[in-house]
């Protein structure tokens, strides 16, 4: 498939562009973007390249359009004030122009358009519900199971309403949602995370607690309570770099992975490459091909002694565990890396474009 491919790429990461990087003509929208490089397929938009990409989403042979949504539309008060009100401003780098490579798929495109949202929240932001018209499939990260509260505020004043969920415009958009996990990080190399590593601790944590989600804010005096019980719980006193978070998240049992901003986190899926089980909270999302409680993972409710019950049971039985984290590593790097969720973006957007004709 690959080899027919030809993808145009818009938004603040190369995602798609990492699991097809020949095939794929990336251009940032980012705010500090990366060093240009047109010759390996990365551009930055710019009011020099934006001619060039709105020539290029008519061009007939191009396969698929992936955007990532915008948090601001490029009128919008507070996208025009952070981008004049910025230092890299003064230095003569103004992204004000980059906002505006979404807005051209208003025009015509010769191509399907997958819709890739990866940002916290569990909503669709007014200034993107175009996209949702003009796509053919849009990726939630944050897909809530009911899908109508996606227009929570947005779309819909309140609560979108029995009247409002008959309406067919939205029912037509509510179709074309796909859940999306988060993944493991973009920068990540699994080949050079740790595995096998001996088990020196039961749980281990390392995260912001303050300021952060009550889900994590709750558990975490009674994450430190388990070591009344004899568990041996890891919690650094500091920040970790990325290699030491990896090793100490190997030498645990296993990893405690509570919501932070969003459900879906980085942790979720880094814990089983690493070789260790991760301990979520109850998911309020529809996912994609999920992390299985029991198989996986270990799930708990958050209200009180749910997470003590849940480290309590899973230590019991450890060879168990060792199982789980070996089916989770095999499970999260055949489904959850940036390349195989850049493929399931591109065949399903294919499959339904041509569902649709």
């Amino acid at each position: 498939m690959a080899s027919a491919l030809k993808i145009i790429e818009i938004g603040d990461k190369p995602f798609v562009k990492s699991a097809f990087p020949n095939e794929t003509a990336y251009f940032s929208t980012a705010f500090v973007p990366a060093p240009a490089d047109p010759q390996s397929g990365h551009h930055t938009i710019s009011a020099r390249t934006l001619p060039r990409l709105r020539h290029l989403l008519q061009d007939e042979t191009v396969s698929l359009i992936v955007c990532h949504p915008t948090f601001f539309s490029p009128w919008h008060w507070r996208w025009i004030s952070r981008a004049l009100f910025n230092r890299r401003t003064l230095q003569g780098h103004v992204p004000l122009v980059r906002a505006f490579g979404p807005q051209l798929l208003r025009g015509p495109v010769s191509a399907p358009i997958a819709v890739v949202d990866q940002d916290d929240f569990p909503l669709i932001n007014r200034g993107n519900l175009f996209l949702l018209d003009r796509c053919t499939t849009y990726f939630k990260r944050e897909l809530p199971a009911d899908r109508w509260r996606v227009f929570l505020k947005t779309a819909h004043a309140n609560l979108p309403s029995h009247r409002f969920r008959q309406l067919p415009r939205y029912t037509k958009r509510l179709a074309k949602l796909r859940p999306l996990s988060l993944g493991l990080p973009l920068d990540r190399d699994v080949s050079q995370m740790p595995v096998g590593v001996p088990k020196t601790s039961d749980i281990f944590f390392a995260g912001r607690v303050e300021a952060s989600s009550w889900v994590r804010q709750a558990g975490f005096q009674e994450l430190l309570a388990l070591r009344d019980r004899g568990i041996i719980v890891d919690v650094p006193d500091k920040p970790l770099p990325p290699d030491e978070f990896y090793r100490r998240c190997a030498s645990a049992w296993l990893t405690w992975s509570p919501e932070g901003y969003g459900w879906e986190c980085f942790r979720h899926y880094e814990a089983p490459v690493c070789g260790s089980v991760p301990v979520c909270n109850l998911p309020p999302l529809e996912r994609h091909r999920p992390l299985v409680d029991g198989e996986h993972a270990v799930f708990y409710p958050v209200e009180p002694g749910g997470l003590t019950k849940a480290v309590v049971d899973a230590l019991a039985d450890k060879p168990r565990l060792a199982h789980m984290a070996e089916a989770g590593r095999e499970f999260v790097i055949a489904n959850h890396t940036p390349q195989a969720l850049g493929a399931y973006i591109v065949e399903a957007t294919l499959a339904a474009a041509e569902k649709a004709r």
